[in-house]
This record gives structure tokens, C-alpha cells and sequence, in this order.
């Protein structure tokens, strides 16, 4: 493998959502400390599965992998984190200034916000802590989907720039007479990512059209900021030797040979290195060291294409409604907000579309948009349809929007000195987590007369925007108390009414992202929003394929299909994996319903 030829200090892992990049990131980390070298590997994924796919509870503390000598990992807790980080502002003033000033503090530190500098913070301390370069010869990080691991990426010099910039005194990151530290600390850690001796940064992709676009654009992203080293890894791709005669074998592979054809030209120039799918689910050491082992893999793979298919014939399916049948449920209501929800790579954007597009073929006027930076819904409807209008929540757009209203309302009457300072708060990077905030909100409130369809960011970045909302509600509940006001609706109190609000967990027949899934819908009841229903989304055994690898791989998946039915909804659709993929408006209403 190409990007594990002389590995640096820092290897990031990053790209879009379900396409491996913590199989890949544990696999190098196992790789490395099996050669001998002192490996930590850490997530910075709010929604981190590193310690399900070892099958130990590692959390937010550097943890030793028992059966792995030389291997820790540390999953980065935003929450965990966070009330660390409150402690450190609020703990020396707790008992020194009056108790109403530490509640008015911690209440300005309670918001997402805080809860993403506090994770930032950990995550540059750990591309400078001199004892852990004493510790560990390599570092290893399992990013979050592609647009928060940009941001988080983007931070260091953001913050830099602010610090440098900033003259008020205070910031959300707390008094800056105190913050020297931490401006040390993120020059730092940009002088890091953008030397190549030290960091090397691996793009993880699918052989699929949408995925190598998404890559691309990363790849330029991340090269604008200093970045400019990188690794491309197509992970998942089908063996030749496993199409034999199946039609739905022959589509994935003529599918996958047409995407790396026209592979975006930016992409050909990367070191580049190919995957296999492997006809198991890459939990466990055994098939983690086989992931990164040629030779392993290819005995794995002629294994499951040799004689495994009589014993690994999937069971008989329950009988299971399609997505069309929870458009028949949703459409009768006129209007509402239906919500997709789950682990990055299900295909919540390609089902939201499907959804919104049935919706609007039907006759009812629908807003589909994502909360998403990485989502282009453009390229998923590949056209337009009438009563379907279609928007892209995008953060810089919207802090910039955010910036001149505050400027032109709050900034009108203030003199030059307070206008200045008002400035400066606004270049502060938390001032996109407000922005993005109000425009969900804006895009919701058109729930109350049309159908509003929302495909959201993979689960721990929409737990963030999910807890601002939290906190909103919070404040308008304060205000109305101490003004006696009893009727009052926030975004929250919307998305805990049935009545107004559908939410659609989406996952896939694999244990992993049923166990986010429901980690997920633990999540959403503990805010008060409980889930309407489960999509079980590019299900083989819904397909029925009869290639030895994929009829292994689909026999799999009865276990998870019953753990869902059984133990997690109430109400499940099954979506079999599409022979051709679902771009463009027929191909989206023959998914959503309009075979029915």
C-alpha cells in the first residue's frame, strides 16, 4: 500500500460517510504496531465506532488495545470534552465572583458552540503535546465525514487568525489575557498539518461517481489551506473475479469501471491505492489485518466466491413494506417536517430525494433541503420537477448572511469603538455554528403548509446542531418565564411534536451502523424527539444476488434485519440495493413508489 510507505508521525483518514475510513485508519494502526511501533489511534468522529469495531470500551482517555500490543485509541467525547473545558474557565472564578456571574458563564458555555471548541482544543493538543511524541511514534486519526473534518481542519488557522486579530478581551474560548496557551497551541498545530515530514493525509473514496466528486472537492479544500500532500485510497472495490453470472454483480462492476474511468482529473495525480471488498464486516482483528494484507484478502475473497454460497444462502426476508410505503403514510398530512437521520454513507441524501420527489409528483408542494456541506443534491435529482423547490444549507453563505444582519441591526446604532468590537466578535469561528442554526430554523418554519424534507449531516454533526437548538430552547423558555409569556414555539418544541415532525432513522443491514443507529435513537428520545421509523437502506438481501461474495455478504444480514425489527422500531422499510444508482427524477420515483 502507497500511503503506508514510510508513514509520518500524523496520518489522517477523512472523506465521505460509509466508505471506511475507520476500517482503514484501525487497519494502519494495527498494521504499524504489529511492525513494532508505539501507535495511538484516535477518533475525532462525534459519532466514533472505533471501540465497537475492537470490541473494547475505550471513551474520551487514551486506552491500551489488550489482543494489539503497542496499540492505544482514544474516541475524542464533544461532551466529555466539553464539560472539561467549562471546568477549566469556570473552576477558578466558582467562589470567588458572585454566584449569579458563574451561571451567566456557564450558560454562555453550554451551547454547541463550546462543545466544538472543546473538541478542537483536544484535537490540536494532541498534534503538540511533547509527551505524547515521547509516548508514540505515530498518531493515527479517524476523522468525521468529509464537511465537519474540513472545518475541524480549518480551525487551527481560523483561530489562529482571531487570536491574532483580537483586541475585546473575551471570546467563547474565554478571557483572551489567558488564552496565550492556546494561541501557541494552534500555530502549532498548522506549522503540523501542513508539513509533509509530519502529516500525511489520506483520502478515502468509493468507486462511485457522487463519492469521487466529494473527494475531489476535499482534495481542493484541504490543498487551499496547506494541505497539499495527499493520499487517495478507492476502498470496496469488486472483484472481477466475483461478478460470474449476476446481473446485479454485473452492474456494481460495470458501475464501478465507468466511475474510476472518469475519475476527476485533480484525483488521477494522488498516489493512488484499490481495496477489495471483502465478503465479511471488517469487526474484528482478523479482518482488520486482512484488509491491509494482499494476500489475506485474496484468500478471503476466492474463500467466498469458491464454495461458501450453498452454506451462505440468506434466509427467507420477513415481509417487509418498501420506502413506498412510508410515502403513503406521510403524504395524507398535507404538509410537515420529515427528517432523515443516521451514520454518514447510508444514502440519507438519496432517499430524502426519493421521498421529496414522490411527494412532489403527487401533487403537494415540497421544500427538500440538507443540512449537509457535504451533500449536492443537485447531482442526486439531475433535474427539476414541478412543487419541488430545493436548497443546500451552506455555512459560509449563511455566516456571511448572519454577519451583515447582525451588522445592519445591532451594529446601527453603536459608535465606532463598539462597532469595531462587534467586528471582531463576528470573525470568530463559532459565529458559523450560530448562523447555521438560524438558517435550519428558517427552513423548518415552512413546515406549517408545505412538506419540508431535510437530509441532514451524518449523525454526530447533526447532534451538535440538535444540541443548539437544545440550547435555544432554553433561552426562549428563560425569557418567557421571567415575562409571564405561557404559548411560545421553538424549533425544539417542533421537532418533539408527532404531529409536525417525522424522523426517519437510516442505516444499513451491518452491525455497525445499526448499533449508531440505535445509539443515535437513544440520542433523539433523550431531547424528546422519538424516531417515527427505520429504513434499512442498500440491503442484499433484499436484492438477492447470486455472485458467492455478495450472497455471503447478504446472509449477514437476516441478524441485523431481525435486531431492528425486533429490539429498535416500530415501523421499517426495506430498500434493496439498486442495480443502477439512483440519480435523477425517475430513478428516484421508482425507488420512492411510483411502481407501487
Amino acid at each position: 500500500m502507497r500511503f503506508l510507505e514510510h508513514p509520518p508521525r500524523h496520518l489522517f483518514f477523512t472523506g465521505k460517510g460509509g466508505v471506511g475510513k475507520t476500517s482503514i485508519a484501525c487497519a494502519t494502526a494495527v498494521r504499524l504496531a504489529d511492525a513494532g511501533r508505539r501507535v495511538l489511534l484516535v477518533s475525532t468522529d462525534p459519532a466514533s465506532n472505533v471501540g465497537q469495531v475492537f470490541g473494547v470500551e475505550i471513551g474520551n482517555r487514551i486506552t491500551p488495545i489488550p489482543a494489539v500490543p503497542r496499540l492505544s485509541a482514544l474516541e475524542i467525547d464533544p461532551e466529555a470534552a466539553a464539560r472539561s473545558y467549562r471546568e477549566r474557565i469556570v473552576g477558578p472564578v466558582r467562589g470567588v465572583l458572585p454566584d449569579s456571574v458563574v451561571r451567566g458563564i456557564e450558560e454562555q458555555l453550554s451551547g454547541a458552540c463550546t462543545t466544538e471548541i472543546a473538541a478542537f482544543d483536544e484535537f490540536t493538543g494532541l498534534l503538540t503535546d511533547g509527551e505524547l511524541a515521547q509516548a508514540f511514534e505515530h498518531i493515527v486519526f479517524d476523522t468525521a465525514p468529509t464537511g465537519h473534518t474540513i472545518r475541524l481542519l480549518q480551525l487551527p488557522g481560523a483561530w489562529t487568525g482571531f487570536l491574532d486579530d483580537s483586541s475585546s478581551g473575551a471570546s467563547c474560548l474565554g478571557p483572551l489575557a489567558g488564552l496565550e496557551k492556546q494561541r501557541q497551541q494552534y500555530r502549532a498545530a498548522v506549522d503540523a498539518l501542513a508539513a509533509p515530514a509530519l502529516t500525511r493525509l489520506v483520502l478515502v473514496a468509493r468507486a462511485q461517481a457522487s463519492t469521487l466528486r466529494e473527494v475531489a472537492r476535499t482534495h481542493e479544500e484541504l490543498a487551499a489551506i496547506g494541505l497539499e500532500r495527499q493520499f487517495l485510497v478507492i476502498n470496496g472495490v469488486l472483484p472481477a473475479a466475483a461478478v460470474e453470472d449476476d446481473a446485479l454483480a454485473a452492474a456494481i462492476a460495470r458501475r464501478e469501471a465507468e466511475a474510476l474511468e472518469h475519475c476527476p482529473a485533480v484525483l488521477r495525480a494522488l498516489p493512488t491505492d484499490r481495496i477489495a471488498l471483502m465478503p465479511f464486516n471488517l469487526v474484528g482483528l482478523a479482518a482488520l489485518r486482512a484488509l491491509l494484507a494482499p494476500a489475506a484478502a485474496a484468500s478471503a475473497g476466492t474463500s467466498a466466491t469458491a464454495g461458501s454460497h450453498a452454506e451462505r444462502t440468506p434466509e427467507p426476508l420477513p415481509a417487509l413494506p418498501g420506502l413506498s410505503a412510508l410515502v403513503d403514510e406521510i403524504a395524507p398530512g398535507g404538509h410537515g417536517l420529515v427528517m432523515l437521520m443516521g451514520k454518514g454513507g447510508v444514502g440519507k441524501t438519496t432517499l430524502a430525494a426519493a421521498i421529496a420527489v414522490e411527494l412532489a409528483h403527487r401533487g403537494h408542494d415540497v421544500h427538500l433541503s440538507t443540512s449537509d456541506p457535504a451533500a449536492h443534491l443537485d447531482e442526486t435529482l439531475a433535474g427539476g420537477l414541478a412543487h419541488l423547490a430545493v436548497s443546500r444549507i451552506d455555512p459560509q453563505a449563511e455566516t456571511e448572511r448572519y454577519r451583515n444582519d447582525v451588522l445592519a441591526t445591532q451594529g446601527k446604532a453603536l459608535d465606532a469603538r463598539a462597532l469595531a468590537l462587534l467586528e471582531e466578535d463576528l470573525r470568530s469561528p463559532c459565529t458559523e455554528e450560530i448562523a447555521v442554526f438560524q438558517a435550519f430554523s428558517r427552513i423548518i418554519r415552512d413546515a406549517g403548509r408545505k412538506f419540508v424534507v431535510m437530509d441532514t449531516a451524518p449523525t454526530g454533526h447533526t447532534l451538535l446542531l440538535l444540541d443548539a437548538t437544545g440550547a435555544y430552547h432554553r433561552e426562549v423558555a428563560r425569557k418567557m418565564d421571567k415575562n409571564g409569556t405561557a404559548h411560545f414555539t421553538t424549533p425544539m418544541l417542533q421537532l418533539q411534536d408527532p404531529a409536525r415532525t417525522k424522523v426517519l432513522i437510516v442505516t444499513l443491514a451491518e452491525t455497525t451502523p445499526v448499533l449508531e443507529a440505535a445509539r443515535l435513537q437513544t440520542d433523539l428520545r433523550r431531547a424528546g424527539i422519538e424516531p417515527w421509523a427505520w429504513i434499512i437502506n442498500n440491503s442484499l438481501a433484499a436484492a438477492t444476488p447470486h455472485a458467492p461474495l455478495l450472497a455471503h455478504r447478504a446472509a449477514a444480514e437476516g441478524a441485523q434485519i431481525a435486531v431492528v425489527r425486533e429490539h429498535h422500531a416500530r415501523r421499517v422499510a426495506l430498500v434493496p440495493l439498486q442495480a443502477e444508482e439512483p440519480v435523477g427524477v425517475d430513478r428516484l420515483r421508482a425507488l420512492a413508489g411510483h411502481n407501487r
